[in-house]
């Protein structure tokens, strides 16, 4: 039995427990994200008591897939947590942000009285987080492990972020895949994504299942965004997701200054503690990426890194044209908030945004056409200009999504569409169907599917 507890209909919140006469486990255990209605599922009791589910595996460190790993920890489950060495580094540090931001938002909210909450809780908090680490079990890509009674799984390199793995599950004779998120065929930092050649049953990642990534000079795209805020004498505002978007954004940025695309001493700051600590791990994780060893230390040089919250104020009140580079990478959270909070109503303001924008994000939003954004309880006017870069997207578009599955030696049993709105997952079944001869389906979220 299949049990669709999460990416189900929407993007975020990925959870997944496959449930068979040799145990169950759940696939990810990710945040809710975006729409109010959406958020407000992470707060809802456990469609299972999590005692009994068996083990945990995790695709990637993202947060919408290892979010709740805290809270399901604290409501019982005792079990085991699988990813790939990078997955569990990567995991550990976006569970801490998410516990310290959780804690610091409670505490602002009722400081500044802007929740409905008579006295507003987190989600979990830092002990929480402390408490789900012991549990972590790190696994290589390409090595089966036994869980459960004849039940074994593998990780296989996926690209997306550093660490990225998709699952393959073997019980009862049927081989399962997971796709988890796929990457990209041409990512700037990580190899091409290996792909399944086997399954029975297939749970496919859909979020642009409607799109093509445009081709275009990535590079030069964005310099010009950065020359038009140095015109203007304003800032460029990169919001970035911690893992993966950010390190490359500071790749991008150093191959800028050195072929002299932007100017030597213009002021780049890097505002995301979180993504300084994930940065390092490409330095610990090298047969993971492209980048030589040299490279890594050397990207850091020219770049402003900030760690403490009072330097964020010194880099917003730097009257020098500037980019600035801080998460979160859909405006939910995060830095980036403290920089539009005083730079979004100036028309001298560029924001560059560059991955995916779930719907009822801030940064979904702003690409939508919003006058203003409520941030720390106040309404910002928006007049700077907004500008969204899709060819940097860690997400495998349709074509890619295609690629990534002819090399299955026939159509799955069962393939369901998942991690998706309803526009590109219905694109995608429909593209599906015409170009391969496939059935797709798209579950509901909490729907059980028996897969006899």
């Amino acid at each position: 039995m299949l049990h669709f507890w999460g990416a189900s209909g929407c993007v975020t919140g990925s959870k997944f427990m496959l449930e068979t006469p040799g145990g169950s486990v759940l696939v990810d255990c990710g945040l809710f994200q975006g729409l109010k209605s959406q958020r407000l599922l992470n707060w809802e009791p456990w469609p299972r008591s999590p005692s009994e589910i068996g083990a945990v595996l995790l695709t990637h460190g993202h947060l919408d897939h290892v979010g709740m790993l805290p809270r399901l920890v604290r409501d019982g489950f005792r079990g085991p947590v699988y990813g790939t060495p990078p997955t569990l580094d990567i995991a550990r540090i976006v569970l801490e942000d998410s516990a310290e931001i959780q804690m610091e938002e409670a505490e602002q909210a009722a400081r500044e009285g802007f929740s409905h909450h008579a006295k507003p809780e987190p989600l979990y908090t830092d002990r929480d987080v402390k408490a789900c680490l012991p549990l972590l079990r790190s696994l290589p890509t390409e090595q089966w492990e036994k869980i459960g009674e004849g039940m074994r799984f593998r990780y296989r390199y996926n690209s997306h972020i550093l660490g990225a793995a998709f699952i393959e599950l073997e019980t009862g004779g049927r081989r399962y895949v997971f796709s988890g998120d796929i990457g990209r065929q041409s990512d700037a930092l990580l190899f091409p994504p290996e792909r399944p050649e086997r399954a029975e049953v297939l749970l496919l990642e859909s979020t642009y299942g409607n799109r093509l990534h445009p081709t275009l000079d990535l590079e030069g795209e964005l310099a010009g965004e950065i020359h038009q805020a140095i015109h203007a004498r304003g800032a460029c505002i990169i919001p970035s997701f911690a893992v993966e978007r950010l390190q490359t954004v500071m790749y991008l940025l150093w191959k800028l200054q050195r072929a002299n695309q932007i100017p030597a001493g213009l002021p780049i700051y890097v505002d995301s503690p979180m993504g300084a600590d994930v940065w390092e791990l490409f330095g610990r994780y090298p047969q993971w990426h492209r980048l030589p060893p040299e490279q890594v230390r050397a990207m850091r040089s020219g770049l402003e890194i900030i760690t403490h919250y009072a330097d964020t104020w010194g880099a917003i009140d730097d009257p020098r044209p500037k980019v600035i580079v801080a998460g979160s990478g859909m405006l939910s959270g995060g830095r980036v908030l403290t920089y539009l909070s005083q730079l979004l109503d100036k028309p001298s303001t560029r924001i560059v945004l560059v991955g995916f924008q779930a719907e009822g994000t801030r940064g979904r939003n702003l690409l939508e056409g919003a006058h203003e954004l409520k941030i720390f309880g106040k309404f910002v006017p928006v007049a700077a200009q907004v500008r969204v870069l899709e060819a940097l997207s860690a997400h495998a578009d349709q074509a890619e999504l295609l690629w990534w599955l002819s090399a299955l030696e026939k159509e799955p049993e069962y393939l369901f569409l998942v991690h998706g709105e309803p526009t590109a997952q219905d694109a995608l079944r429909i593209k599906l169907r015409e170009s391969l001869g496939w059935q797709g389906r798209i579950p509901r979220l909490m729907e059980q599917v028996s897969v006899p």
